[in-house]
């Protein structure tokens, strides 16, 4: 594969994903470990990424700006679609990440409802609300995910039972169930689902059948699933067929 076809390949993936670590690009490029930190370094150095240690963050999921977010579109019909499931007096727990800050965004004015996060970006957007009570999850900060982690913010999760809980997704697949590549976040985004009525995965095509490395749930977790597609789509069929609500 030439350096440009790689660097594309790296680049989309940590577009779609928002993190990619090091150690599966090699595995998936077959390259040495060399040939990728050179390619995250040139790719940040042109602004295309931002490199971290083990890996890469996407410039979108870091800055949450409108304009350099990833399949914006997508997501914004996501977000259209899913808080629809939201009704007054639900208390909400909602990970981080760019479709969520899109759900934040096109909240009806006039729901009554709480929130409790540990993403900063989605408190601060929640905060926007004239009528959404806002509970920050507290702990330490992971400055790659701007989402708090750790004992303390777990405990806090596990005191509550949520209606809901909206899932920023890495990856999903029926086989793998749902996915990630933060260990930290990992752990955060399992105690929301064990917490909660019912768990949504919101998430764009692209990320449907694809896994990383850290296991959050079971696709039979997960209540319901919604993408940008329409229901009825062929590649959603076997999360329908296991019982799963597609939106």
């Amino acid at each position: 594969m030439l350096k440009e076809e790689r660097q594309n390949f790296i680049l989309h993936e940590v577009n779609v994903h928002n993190k990619v670590l090091t150690t599966y690009l090699v595995e998936k490029l077959t390259v040495s470990e060399d040939t990728i930190r050179r390619d995250l370094n040139e790719l940040a150095e042109a602004g295309r990424i931002i490199k971290v240690h083990g890996g890469a963050l996407s410039r979108s999921f870091h800055n949450s700006s409108h304009t350099d977010i990833y399949s914006l579109a997508e997501k914004r019909l996501i977000a259209c679609k899913a808080i629809n499931l939201i009704q007054d007096g639900m208390f909400v727990f909602t990970t981080g990440g760019t479709t969520i800050l899109e759900m934040a965004r096109v909240l009806p004015e006039k729901l009554h409802a709480t929130f409790f996060t540990g993403s900063l970006p989605a408190a601060f957007a929640y905060a926007a609300h004239p009528h959404i009570d806002v509970i920050i999850i507290g702990d330490r900060l992971s400055k790659n995910s701007r989402i708090t982690v750790g004992g303390a913010a777990i405990a806090q999760i596990r005191q509550v039972k949520a209606d809901l809980c909206f899932l920023g997704t890495n990856a999903i697949d029926i086989h793998a169930g749902l996915t990630d590549n933060d260990l930290e976040v990992v752990q955060v985004k399992k105690a929301m689902v064990e917490s909660s009525s019912r768990v949504v995965s919101l998430s764009i095509s692209e990320k449907v059948n694809t896994s990383q490395r850290l296991k959050v749930c079971d696709a039979s977790d997960i209540d319901t699933l919604i993408t940008e597609l329409d229901p009825d789509d062929m590649l959603l069929k076997p999360y329908r067929a296991a019982g799963m609500e597609v939106l």
